[in-house]
């Protein structure tokens, strides 16, 4: 079992690299991390390599002071990946999100590949992460082989626009035909102690859809979303942050514990509702979450 990853992923923000008006717009961004991309959003071709230099550019400079820098390389049939890999694997990056993961096998390419660049490198073995994009029928199916394929693997994210064209399914209003795999993306994650995002919200002016959506989220277990436009990021922090009263509920279940534990009790009682492990690794839980978003903020 892997350990569980300690980094804030509340939101993850999509920033075309080659887009100059964009990635000076970043620099400001509260996002947590961002999602340099290489990939889609990146065309023609051409522009592929000038999105590189833009992040090897704006990374060196350490403009993006206090976020993590995941970029978006390109999948591994496209013929770019190894450029992608070899230019970027700099100081200040992070990971990388790699779309298209099909099954474990991806993945385990990807690892394999960074092995060999950090030996090359001098990096210690092991330094960028990487955040699978699951985005067809086969990786939810795989969702699990995915998370257990490499020790790299810190999170997997959802791609609900090219899993539906995938599935054939429409992307209907209430979210039926995302709901299942939502649910089995995240149920992998946290089978393997890895952390779940949630899919981009398309309609990025419609925050009341958004606040619906996030409450799904939250529900089913997400940690974090994927981000199209900063103005939703009010909202998605908004849920995926513990609130002062959890907070301070959290604190006040871990006091009576020990108490408890000081009495030789196993289990503590709060307003007639027992507190027992569960709660209380729910309770730690939230704490390094709120620690977590503190020194964020600092």
């Amino acid at each position: 079992m892997k350990t569980r990853p300690n980094y804030l992923m509340r939101s993850l923000m999509f920033v075309p690299a080659h887009d100059e008006r964009l990635m000076s717009s970043a620099v400001h961004s509260e996002a947590d991390v961002l999602l340099l991309d290489v990939e889609d959003s990146v065309q023609p071709i051409e522009n592929k390599q000038i999105a590189r230099e833009k992040i090897i550019e704006y990374v060196t400079q350490e403009k993006f002071n206090n976020r993590l820098i995941f970029p978006r390389v390109n999948s591994r049939e496209s013929g770019q990946l190894f450029q992608d890999l070899t230019q970027l694997t700099i100081p200040g990056i992070h990971g990388f999100m790699c779309p298209k993961s099909y099954t474990g096998q991806d993945v385990f390419f990807i690892d394999k590949l960074l092995d060999t660049i950090e030996y090359e490198k001098g990096i210690p073995a092991g330094t960028f992460k990487l955040i699978p994009l699951i985005e067809t029928a086969a990786a939810v199916l795989n969702a699990q082989d995915i998370c257990q394929a490499s020790k790299r693997v810190i999170a997997i994210a959802f791609g609900c626009e090219d899993f539906v064209t995938d599935l054939e399914g429409v992307h209907d209003d209430a979210g039926q035909s995302i709901f299942i795999p939502r649910a089995m993306i995240a149920l992998a994650a946290r089978a393997n102690n890895v952390i779940p995002i949630d899919t981009v919200h398309i309609k990025v002016h419609d925050l009341e859809d958004l606040e619906r959506n996030l409450k799904i989220a939250k529900n089913l277990g997400f940690e974090g979303m994927l981000v199209l436009s900063p103005k939703e990021l009010p909202l998605v922090h908004q849920y995926f942050s513990p609130s002062p009263r959890e907070v301070e509920d959290a604190r006040e279940m871990l006091r009576m514990a020990e108490e408890a534990q000081k009495e030789g009790k196993t289990v503590a009682v709060k307003h007639d509702k027992f507190i027992g492990p569960p709660m209380v690794i729910a309770a730690k839980k939230i704490l390094e979450k709120n620690r977590l978003i503190s020194k964020k903020i600092q």
